[in-house]
């Protein structure tokens, strides 16, 4: 018929039906059989177990690594693409293919290597030691220290502590940044740079306000992959946190710890309680995405429009 729009994919109600029927199987009835499980418990069962200081401090270090490696990652991960886009030099190819190494590499691997090379007698560890509690820096930070006994102490230990696994979230979470912002650059036109500076303007302010509302979108993008990959990340970080309870404990391990327990009082393990502790990382999650969401529809109104 004239003027009907013809698809690919014909038939939207099949497509629309296999659509959610894919999603249904992979992602919601597995979400959903968490809830589920996690509601065989009374509310006050429920509450101890996601209330455990155990468990808080399981939640806070996981988001506050997970952000801090974020941060990390979309400040190296645009200033990596930029090379990639801008320069011409010797293996540049190269480089580009490394890039999806943390990728394709199990994450198992990715922490053996870290941990062996952040360890006491490491390349890198080895000239790390004032990082520790009786090194220079980390005395400063330490109990007995002038930060610490003034604000608050920190771990500054290069293996074993929060540092450390912010080092391997930054290592599976930066491909995400360089390949979401990678595309708008090399599609940026250089000739708006070039008006810009014709026009008297400075490097910073091209930047500003030339290319950087165009990146935004795209750079938090890869901000909210990084995250959110660092966020379910365990096979490397149990390889280069040492576990402590309320220290160094993930949830991912922690809920692993509770399905492994054995309740004698019930005779029976744990599962109500590690699917309670998962529903909530997997609720703060799904808000953090969500959120993210928000900002980024915000930052498409800095967008250039078009002529």
């Amino acid at each position: 018929m004239a003027g009907q729009k013809r698809r690919a994919l014909p038939g939207f109600g099949l497509s629309l039906g296999y659509s959610l029927f894919y999603l249904s199987v992979l992602v919601l009835i597995p979400l959903a059989g968490c809830f589920i499980k996690a509601s065989n418990l009374s509310w006050e069962q429920f509450w101890h177990a996601v209330s455990d200081p155990v468990a808080v401090a399981a939640y806070q270090l996981s988001f506050s690594t997970s952000i801090i490696a974020a941060l990390l990652n979309s400040f190296t991960g645009l200033i990596v693409a930029w090379v990639l886009v801008r320069y011409d030099f010797p293996g540049k190819k190269l480089l580009d293919a490394l890039i999806d190494l943390p990728l394709a590499l199990p994450t198992a691997v990715a922490g053996i290597t870290f941990a062996n090379l952040y360890g006491s007698e490491g390349w890198f560890g080895q000239h790390l030691m004032f990082l520790d509690p009786d090194g220079f820096v980390g005395h400063w930070f330490s109990e007995d220290g002038w930060f610490g006994s003034t604000l608050f102490t920190l771990d500054t230990r290069a293996r074993g502590g929060p540092l450390a696994i912010v080092v391997v979230l930054m290592f599976v979470g930066i491909p995400f940044v360089i390949r979401s912002v990678q595309p708008v650059l090399a599609e940026f036109e250089i000739a708006q740079e070039e008006a810009a500076v014709s026009l008297g303007a400075s490097r910073w302010q091209t930047f500003r306000y030339v290319i950087l509302p165009a990146l935004l979108p795209a750079w938090l993008t890869g901000l909210a992959l990084a995250y959110a990959r660092g966020l379910g990340e365990y096979g490397s970080v149990i390889f280069v946190a040492d576990g402590i309870p309320g220290k160094t404990l993930i949830p991912p391990v922690l809920i692993i710890a509770k399905l492994e327990e054995f309740d004698h009082a019930r005779g029976a393990f744990k599962y109500e309680e590690a699917a309670a502790i998962a529903s909530v990382v997997l609720t703060m999650s799904f808000i953090t995405l969500v959120l993210i969401n928000l900002l980024e529809r915000w930052s498409k109104k800095f967008e250039p429009s078009e002529a």
